[in-house]
């Protein structure tokens, strides 16, 4: 089993970091669309919150490995006519920058008061920006739009992935689910290697 890239598919490294930070990303959503609908009483509105900022770290974390792996590595050939490969490089880029401002937004949210972050109850990630008037409301709001932002290019990933499956025939959702997907001949519009 390949935990490397090839210029034919991804390995089993990449592919353990996607399918991760999708699963946690979008856990992430539906934990915040949860949270903010609690009322004072329930036994999640302090949990819930923290659970979120904690997971919020992981995902984090994940960022970096994800990028430090993907600058590390080959990448795999994009399938598609020329519009359809420079459009999953722009969404990939996007990715990593909207996942990286909710990130920011969060730790801005949750550091406003100028209270240090605890993360699992392990350690504490100094406030280092605070004090600006209404920052929790203004970083707040960013933070909405930016996850309704990002999930809804993860819709745009994922519709992409079955039309490259189901009509397209081309191997882009395979290499993902697989890191023994075999060569595939690579055709004169496949030319732009970005993950």
């Amino acid at each position: 089993m390949k935990l490397r890239n090839t210029p034919h598919g991804y390995g089993l490294v990449s592919i353990f970091l996607h399918w991760v930070m999708a699963i946690l990303l979008v856990g992430l959503f539906a934990l915040g669309i949860y949270m903010v609908n609690l009322d004072y009483y329930h036994p999640w509105y302090h949990k819930a919150p923290d659970l979120h900022r904690d997971l919020g770290v992981v995902a984090a974390v994940l960022l970096v490995l994800r990028l430090g792996w993907r600058l590390h590595n080959p990448l795999p050939a994009i399938h598609g006519a020329p519009w359809e490969q420079c459009t999953a490089v722009w969404v990939h880029r996007s990715f990593y920058v909207l996942i990286a401002a909710n990130v920011i937004s969060g730790y801005l949210i949750s550091t406003a008061d100028g209270h240090a972050l605890p993360v699992f109850g392990w350690f504490e990630i100094p406030a280092t920006i605070h004090g600006i008037e209404n920052q929790e409301d203004i970083a707040g709001m960013a933070h909405q739009w930016l996850a309704y932002g990002l999930i809804a290019l993860a819709v745009f990933h994922s519709l992409a992935a079955l039309k490259h499956h189901f009509i397209d025939h081309d191997p882009t959702l395979r290499r993902m689910l697989s890191p023994r997907e075999a060569p595939s001949p690579v055709s004169s519009t496949t030319h732009i290697t970005e993950e």
